[in-house]
């Protein structure tokens, strides 16, 4: 059954090589480029620590004007507060910068290396001026780390999301005997119900090209997908679900998933957002943390998170590759990621890689609230569940009142009466900051009555 998918991206390349719709990526040598840097990566410019630095701090503590500190506590929307000289300092329990990384210097000054010798670099998309030999090494080491044999970068973990689905459309369409696909010869595409937007707007658009069938999953239900694989027909399948589901903090049922993979023959696809740098003893995400790397056909990841910088990848073979930059529309009309966010992500993957006491950090202080709280979670992905809208604006204020920034999650964001606090840890925080807040916290919810992981929680549902 994978063997026919391979079978069919070749013919799929096959056919846009026909039709003249076959794009390549050629890197355009800048000089003064990395060739440098990268014999010698380490122990050359790029300077790594064993521990917490002063620096570190700024990635988890921020101030706001005092006029839009006043404006949150009463929800009343802030405005522009330009001019303002009185400041509140606030602890971040809100930001997806698990590691921290945002603020190390290290990958600041890869940064502004290349600002200084490139400036943004050349303002085009990839398949016209803007992909680099900055690009092509970044996309290298990404490969590495997914254990893929390459790798697409993405001007966001979204539109990377997006250029996939219209892909796996693409597939169905190129591969059908007439102009419109026949049933048996569309895609079946598997997504759990509590996918990120990013998965639900890329699969919608599919939809729209006649080229796919969609089947959505109850969330994490390993009995249900099975069900709904065993009674389909099509002859390509492919399952798509976040790795560490952003909203709720819990993670897919991966060794449950790659037994069904095996059984059934789908292709499997993973949106390890949340999970890359984080999870896995060489920061590789999830698959690696649950030693199922090889059996994850694709996986999506992004670069804002706990790498601390922008943009979005898709780790895959070189035929996805090539077949996604011919038609994944996301990735070929959006000018390619400036130089400088390039060279700050290369030095974060280094970074990360190389200072593991963050990931221990953070998975010490996902212990700590642990303790401290009775509540049993598993990630840094905390989702209090409280009810209404207003006791999640509550909550929120009494926290930002002690000094913590938590956001209230509301509708449409979430489902009426699930409203939520969603904290997030980081490397970057305390045992301190964890005793004050879990304090703090247990002033305005009830840590017996919490809930944690919604069935019905999520970003958007189809």
């Amino acid at each position: 059954m994978l063997r026919s998918w391979d079978n069919g991206v070749e013919e799929a390349l096959q056919k846009l090589e026909h039709l003249q719709l076959l794009r390549s990526l050629r890197p355009i040598y800048l000089q003064n480029g990395p060739i440098q840097e990268a014999q010698n990566p380490v122990d050359g410019e790029f300077h790594v620590f064993d521990e917490m630095q002063p620096w570190d701090r700024s990635s988890v503590e921020v101030h706001i004007p005092e006029p839009t500190f006043q404006k949150w506590l009463h929800d009343i929307p802030s405005s522009d507060e330009e001019g303002t000289h009185k400041f509140r300092k606030l602890l971040l329990f809100s930001g997806n910068d698990y590691l921290g990384l945002s603020s190390h210097p290290t990958i600041g000054k890869a940064a502004s290396k290349a600002a200084l010798e490139h400036g943004m670099g050349p303002r085009g998309s990839a398949l016209i001026c803007g992909y680099t030999d900055y690009h092509r090494r970044l996309e290298s080491c990404i490969a590495e780390l997914k254990k893929k044999e390459d790798c697409l970068l993405c001007p966001t973990g979204f539109a990377a999301n997006m250029a996939l689905m219209v892909a796996l459309g693409n597939v169905g369409s190129l591969l059908a005997a007439g102009k419109t696909p026949l049933t048996n010869e569309k895609i079946a595409i598997f997504s759990d119900a509590l996918n990120h937007a990013s998965i639900i707007d890329g699969i919608r658009l599919a939809e729209r090209q006649k080229s796919v069938e969609i089947f959505i999953y109850r969330h994490c239900d390993m009995t249900h997908l099975n069900a709904l694989l065993s009674s389909c027909t099509m002859r390509k399948k492919v399952v798509v679900t976040d790795s560490l589901f952003s909203m709720d903090g819990d993670f897919a049922p991966m060794i449950e998933l790659v037994k069904l993979r095996k059984e059934h023959g789908f292709l499997l696809v993973i949106d390890d957002a949340h999970g890359t740098f984080v999870c896995g003893k060489n920061g590789g995400g999830v698959a690696e943390q649950y030693n199922c790397e090889r059996d994850v056909d694709i996986c999506v990841g992004t670069l804002s998170k706990a790498a601390g910088c922008h943009g979005g990848f898709i780790a895959c073979s070189k035929r996805w590759k090539q077949l996604i930059q011919s038609r994944g529309r996301s990735f070929i009309f959006s000018t390619a990621t400036p130089i400088p966010i390039v060279a700050a992500a290369r030095a974060s993957l280094i970074v990360a890689r190389k200072e593991t006491w963050r990931r221990r950090e953070i998975w010490n202080r996902v212990q700590d609230f642990r303790v401290l709280t009775g509540i049993p979670i598993n990630s840094p992905i905390i989702s209090l569940i409280v009810g209404s809208e207003e006791k999640a604006l509550q909550a929120s204020q009494s926290l930002l009142k002690s000094g913590f920034h938590v956001t209230a999650i509301r509708p449409p964001t979430v489902p009426p009466n699930s409203c939520r606090l969603r904290v997030t840890l980081s490397a970057t925080h305390t045992r301190d900051d964890i005793e004050r807040f879990t304090a703090a916290l247990s002033l305005c919810v009830n840590f017996q009555e919490i809930g944690i992981h919604g069935s019905n929680g999520g970003y958007a549902r189809l």
